[in-house]
């Protein structure tokens, strides 16, 4: 075997290994959900409908954890982002005013420019890439459920 082969061969077991070792971390392994304190009162059904497709994952206690959720790092990924989410805005704890992030005006607009739902998630499910309309009706939506509370 030459020695070009011989370093390919190490540098992939050495791959592996780190990639079974990273398993042990325990960061990113909780894939319960917090119970459903409190959802707002939504202006519609289809309002929910679509925050439910494209943005429940993050932003609510009813995350749905794919399989890649369960392997590190990605495990690692998806477990910050849901954590990071639900600080900011949570559907399934409804505090109107309680959080800052609570804005429709920030919501909308994260949704306009795309920042929303990110785009490492919309590649992963594609059923959260809303169409120019649908993003129009959440928006609207959002917004005059802000507007009930």
């Amino acid at each position: 075997m030459s020695t070009k082969s011989k370093k390919i061969v190490v540098s992939a077991v050495a791959t592996v290994a780190t990639l079974i070792l990273i398993q042990a971390i325990p960061y990113g392994k909780n894939f319960t959900n917090p119970p459903v304190v409190r959802e707002p009162s939504w202006d519609s059904p289809a309002t929910r409908a679509l925050a439910k497709r494209a943005c429940f994952d993050c932003h609510s206690n009813e995350t749905i954890w794919p399989w890649y959720s369960h392997i590190a790092p990605a495990s690692w990924l998806v477990r910050h982002d849901v954590d990071e989410g639900r600080s900011k805005l949570n559907f399934s704890d409804w505090q109107y005013g309680a959080r800052k992030a609570e804005n429709p005006d920030k919501i909308a607009s994260e949704i306009n420019e795309g920042e929303m739902p990110p785009i490492q998630f919309r590649l992963a499910h594609p059923e959260a890439r809303l169409t120019d309309a649908e993003k129009r009706q959440l928006i609207d939506g959002i917004k005059a459920t802000f507007l009930r509370h």
